[in-house]
């Protein structure tokens, strides 16, 4: 079956998807995006998804390419061609095409709208889960707005291969001072030996996840105790736990930093425990 794609109002083959070349996003990185996960034939926190969209449009002063009601229409419509019950989409939404000028475009030029899903193996999330993964320690370079879900990833790419050149699946930012930013594509969490959640304040400096949202809600009917504070390299070392968490990811342990264990070395009961109940919390909307 050929994969299908939504791009400016029409579905095609996947294949011969295309945008023009002077679209911004292309030339400008002047675009946002979301990811969303599909399990079992539900999209997995979507309102939270489409207002964080919504913000990010507002902050960049980009208008929204339909109403709230077509868009969740056409997300859903993209998952039932590609036939999608366990997976991801990913939209984006780009200030458009025109004339390449470092100054916004007329006021009526159409943004463009790309939207594309597949399908995903639970048991390679599982393999993840069972034995979590390494990650090393890079630093902070990224501009400051990364609380934008903008698409301009370059740090993040050059991270994320850093990693992959030295035997490691994933990277952590860390600004001068030593403190924990961000993964490269996820929001960071540690666990103390008391047994407290620790993860940084979203409102500067990091993505306020969706995940990260919605997993203060699973630590609550987990009686677990969350505390939103910066925390440093010497303290995520000595955690109890240390997981990432993101829309593709859920709750993803870290079994090794910069060639370091954590704890143990093999993940923890905290981080599964939020995994296991995560579904059930989440708000579902079916396809």
């Amino acid at each position: 079956m050929s994969r299908i794609a939504y791009v400016n109002g029409q579905y095609v083959r996947h294949a011969e998807a295309a945008v023009h070349v002077e679209d911004r996003g292309f030339q400008f990185a002047d675009g946002v995006y979301e990811v969303c996960e599909v399990r079992q034939g539900m999209i997995v926190d979507l309102t939270r998804h489409l207002n964080r969209l919504d913000r990010s449009l507002r902050e960049l002063k980009m208008a929204s390419p339909m109403s709230r009601a077509a868009l969740t229409f056409v997300i859903r419509e993209v998952l039932r061609r590609n036939r999608v019950r366990n997976g991801i989409f990913y939209l984006q939404v780009t200030r458009g095409a025109a004339r390449r000028d470092h100054y916004f475009p007329a006021p009526d030029t159409p943004p463009t709208i790309t939207i594309t899903a597949k399908s995903t193996d639970p048991s390679v999330a599982a393999k993840k889960y069972a034995n979590g993964i390494k990650v090393i320690i890079v630093p902070e370079n990224r501009w400051d707005r990364v609380d934008i879900k903008t698409v301009g990833l370059l740090p993040n790419v050059l991270a994320k291969q850093q990693a992959k050149e030295q035997g490691a699946q994933d990277a952590i930012f860390v600004d001068r001072n030593g403190i924990v930013m961000e993964g490269a594509s996820s929001n960071v969490w540690i666990v103390t030996p008391e047994g407290e959640l620790v993860t940084r304040p979203a409102e500067h400096g990091i993505l306020k996840g969706i995940t990260r949202t919605t997993l203060m809600d699973v630590a609550a009917t987990l009686d677990l105790k969350v505390a939103e504070r910066e925390f440093k390299i010497e303290e995520m070392m000595a955690a109890r736990e240390v997981f990432f968490t993101s829309a593709t990811g859920i709750c993803v342990p870290i079994v090794e930093i910069d060639g370091k264990p954590i704890a143990n070395g093999h993940p923890g009961t905290v981080s599964a425990s939020i995994r296991d109940a995560f579904f059930d919390i989440a708000e579902k909307t079916p396809i």
